[in-house]
């Protein structure tokens, strides 16, 4: 079974893709950005875009449904302007994944898609049996 999900509060793809495609029960997660649902990059840098990033999975899991959550991502791909800023970010993803720990990649790159974005996260993630 395949699936494409998009996600209205999310910001526009600003290309031919969706934000999340389920087969069978793994979800794959386009890569997030730390924008809002009105396509304002979320104030305070690398910190307060990451804070915004874990929100938007968050809408994700929420429009795939059946009980997913940060619990069950296997894996996230995380691109930073910085990687010296990747301690700031730790205790975000604390906060979100609580003693959940998924499989992880950290890559510097030189830009994003857009000039003011810092960070962006890409996952994937198993779908409760139930669902």
């Amino acid at each position: 079974m395949r699936r494409e999900y998009r996600v209205e509060s999310l910001p526009e793809p600003l290309s031919h893709y969706t934000d999340a495609v389920r087969i069978n029960n793994l979800l794959f997660i386009s890569g997030i950005v730390g924008m809002d649902e009105e396509n304002q990059v979320a104030e305070g840098g690398t910190v307060g875009q990451a804070q915004q990033i874990f929100k938007n999975l968050q809408k994700v899991f929420d429009a795939v449904g059946g009980g997913i959550g940060f619990k069950d991502v296997l894996k996230v791909t995380v691109y930073m302007l910085d990687v010296n800023e990747r301690q700031a970010i730790n205790p975000i993803r604390q906060e979100f994944f609580g003693s959940h720990k998924p499989a992880s990649t950290l890559i510097g790159v030189k830009e994003l898609a857009l000039p003011q974005l810092r960070i962006e996260i890409e996952a994937v993630a198993a779908i409760p049996e139930e669902s």
